[in-house]
């Protein structure tokens, strides 16, 4: 072998352990964004990327506005203890006339009210009591990560006993969740519900962790996801202690009895659309769809708040 082959062959081996520390390295960073409470500095670039629209500015401005409306309302600001030790805290706008009660779980990086502020009004005049939850992860709620759904299921439940204990079990409940929350709520669905939980509500939810990580990764970051998904699947086992491949929306509304509201945004370039789908297919127990052909991710009732809420108002008709 002669030392010009030599020489090739080991500037070859250091381009290729250059490129796969770089892409290590690219992989650590990607589950930084996804699941630390820390958020870094590129997760408001890629969220105006996945949120682009000609209508954005006005969008959040409407967004902002409405989100400080909610906090100024007096609510009681309460805290549970979560299945694994965690403190989670909730507000609680109680209707002296309610004729149901709305667990609301917001979505990933968000907060209860940005992701609620466009509905509260709504929920308020329709005799609904409404928590608000803040997830595991994020705002004034503990925990060190976001878990996708997976950990958060078992929060929406010690939420819902919480509910119980606070009001007439005799109420109705819905779970109602946009983005994340969604798939929360449809995860939780899965489990044994107390007896007054009589619907879901799942505002572009993804199916799974690893599903939403992999369509993010490879249509919106345009990177390859074979042996990437490998690394931040082991990575995030090792921080979570759990497999985030192990569960899904889909096995948990195989099993599912509760009636499910699935509601999409067309235009939606972060959950796709054809999550929903896959969701509605799966799901055993009666449901209803909406598409809202215009609307970008989490912002259907934005859009089209005349069929958004004409749909609710027959789903609790249907199902109180």
């Amino acid at each position: 072998m002669t030392k010009k082959t030599i020489a090739g062959i080991a500037a070859a081996g250091g381009i290729i352990a250059t490129s796969v520390l770089i892409s290590h390295v690219t992989t650590r960073h990607l589950v930084k964004v996804a699941i630390d409470r820390k958020e870094p500095k590129t997760v408001k670039t890629l969220k105006k990327h996945l949120t682009r629209s000609p209508r954005t500015k006005e969008l959040l401005a409407t967004m902002q506005e409405r989100a400080s409306r909610l906090q100024e309302i007096a609510s009681e600001t309460v805290e549970i203890a979560s299945h694994d030790g965690q403190t989670l805290i909730g507000h609680w706008y109680g209707n002296p006339n309610a004729r149901r009660v709305i667990l609301a779980m917001h979505g990933w990086r968000s907060s209860w009210s940005q992701d609620f502020g466009l509905i509260y009004e709504f929920f308020h005049n329709h005799g609904c009591s409404v928590l608000y939850a803040e997830q595991r992860g994020q705002n004034n709620s503990g925990g060190a990560y976001m878990t996708f759904g997976v950990l958060e299921q078992y929060d929406c439940l010690d939420w819902i006993h919480w509910i119980n204990r606070r009001t007439d079990s005799a109420l109705p409940i819905y779970l109602c969740g946009v983005s994340m929350g969604a798939s929360t709520v449809l995860m939780a669905s899965g489990q044994e519900l107390p007896q007054n939980v009589h619907g879901i509500i799942a505002d572009c939810g993804f199916t799974s962790p690893h599903a939403i990580w992999r369509h993010v990764v490879k249509e919106n970051l345009h990177l390859p996801y074979g042996f990437r998904g490998y690394t931040i699947n082991r990575i995030i086992k090792r921080r979570l202690n759990t497999d985030a491949r192990e569960y899904s929306t889909v096995q948990a509304l195989e099993k599912n009895t509760v009636p499910v509201f699935f509601a999409h945004g067309g235009a939606d370039h972060f959950v796709p659309l054809e999550m929903t789908f896959e969701n509605y297919r799966a799901c055993r127990a009666e449901k209803r769809l909406l598409i809202v052909p215009d609307a970008i991710h989490g912002l259907s009732y934005y859009y089209d708040q005349k069929r958004y809420e004409a749909a609710l108002l027959d789903f609790f008709k249907d199902f109180d």
